[in-house]
């Protein structure tokens, strides 16, 4: 796996958008101007929120995952060296669900309406 793959993944997340707010080659993908993935500068792989930290401690004890550097407990770094897409993808849209639903419903209503970017 790789950021192409995860760029057509979020890419089809309604409203997903994507910035380098620090510049030097970081994706920063939010959603209602909330980040639910990032990958480094250093492209080691994709950081992703879990629901809890509880979460995260299991992905990290079972190898899935390693802590993400500089962020919340409740996130985990994804490697790419391993990674299946399924796995990607599953990790991507669950951060990207536990984001979107702590949103306004206001805004949550107008990304449903957001342009769709198909894969």
């Amino acid at each position: 796996m790789d950021r192409s793959n995860l760029t057509r993944i979020c890419k089809a997340l309604p409203g997903a958008t994507c910035s380098d707010p620090w510049g030097g080659g970081h994706d920063a993908w939010k959603v209602g101007d909330k980040m639910f993935a990032l990958v480094g500068a250093q492209d080691l792989g994709v950081s992703v929120k879990c629901a809890d930290t509880e979460t995260a401690q299991m992905l990290i004890e079972v190898g899935l995952a390693v802590k993400a550097p500089y962020i919340h407990r409740s996130w985990v770094l994804l490697t790419w060296e391993g990674l299946a897409e399924d796995e990607l993808r599953h990790r991507v849209e669950t951060s990207y669900d536990l984001i979107r639903a702590g949103l306004p419903k206001k805004v949550q209503a107008a990304l449903d309406k957001a342009p769709h970017h198909p894969s």
